[in-house]
């Protein structure tokens, strides 16, 4: 065992040891951990990042030189520069005007190529344009509740189905005339609409037009080619009255929506909601599928611990 001692000095003072002290922190023999690099686990970590990063690489590359750009250079240092004169002005509070002239060899595109084929119908541009809008959906729904032979109309929400993101930031109507009729003059409906876009529910205002709340659930679009939306919330009446009670209903639905033509199927849900949302088995399976891979190898490797981990393996050595 080593021990730290101080010399004396000739007025018999004791001074501190500079030198550490003999504990493992300070003499660093903490236990550690250090990965040892094979080959074996090396080279397939570099294959699978050179084969996930190289395509991700190219697309951004294709992307990158996609995008037009073109300079203009007014600093006017040259002689003949259009800005010359004003770049031989001193003065901070002057003002001087100089015209560039130059000319495109190529087209820039504007962002409504994203409308096509649906940008423009009889020479007037469509609003909304696009291929998603012109598909939106139409259909209306409509439940009753049957009570001795007596139809009850169940009433639908209609506002409110929408992110409130995209209800009062993402989509806006035009600025202007309070009267959307006149806002969207010299445009025409999509092609598959039966009325234009400031048609969509002319008795409310704040539901008409781009910031109809159907329109926006719609454009929204899903991921998959199998999907839902949100079409209406049906309102609690009181924490002791189910919202939907047990007994016979109707659904009245008008067919607008054609979906032969693909082999297309249309459902309408009535969903409960709870703390994480609708209906959505998957995440608790994965946690599931994941929880218990875990656990039956935690098992596996305690039982190959538990054999396998007192042994010697240090040969004895005979005196």
């Amino acid at each position: 065992m080593a021990t730290n001692y101080s010399p004396k000095d000739d007025d018999g003072h004791q001074h501190k040891s500079r030198k550490p002290d003999n504990t493992a922190f300070k003499q660093q023999r903490l236990p550690a951990w250090q990965p040892i690099l094979t080959a074996g686990t090396v080279l397939p970590a570099f294959f699978i990042i050179g084969l996930i990063f190289i395509p991700i690489g190219i697309g951004l590359f294709v992307t990158s030189n996609n995008i037009k750009e073109f300079e203009i250079d007014y600093t006017g240092t040259e002689p003949h520069s259009p800005c010359n004169n004003c770049s031989l002005n001193a003065l901070w509070n002057t003002t001087c005007t100089c015209d560039v002239h130059f000319q495109l060899e190529q087209p820039f595109e504007d962002p409504s190529k994203e409308c096509e084929p649906y940008r423009t119908s009889d020479g007037l541009p469509i609003a909304p344009c696009g291929a998603i809008a012109n598909s939106l959906f139409n259909d209306t729904l409509v439940l009753y509740y049957m009570d001795n032979g007596t139809r009850s109309e169940i009433p639908l929400i209609k506002k409110g189905i929408a992110w409130w993101t995209d209800k009062n930031v993402k989509f806006r109507n035009p600025t202007g005339d309070s009267n959307l009729s006149s806002i969207f003059k010299g445009t025409a409906k999509p092609v598959n609409w039966p009325k234009p876009v400031y048609e969509l529910d002319p008795t409310d205002k704040d539901n008409n037009g781009f910031i109809n709340e159907d329109f926006i659930v719609w454009m929204r679009t899903a991921a998959l080619p199998t999907f839902r939306k949100l079409y209406r919330l049906i309102e609690t009446k009181d924490s002791l009255t189910p919202t939907l009670q047990q007994g016979s209903y109707i659904l009245q639905v008008t067919y607008n929506y054609p979906v032969r033509s693909f082999d297309g199927r249309k459902r309408m849900i009535l969903s409960t909601i709870s703390w994480m949302g609708g209906k959505n088995p998957f995440l608790g399976i994965a946690y599931i599928t994941v929880g218990s891979i875990c656990f039956f190898l935690g098992v596996v490797l305690l039982i190959i611990h538990h054999k396998y981990g007192n042994r010697n393996t240090s040969a004895d050595i005979p005196n």
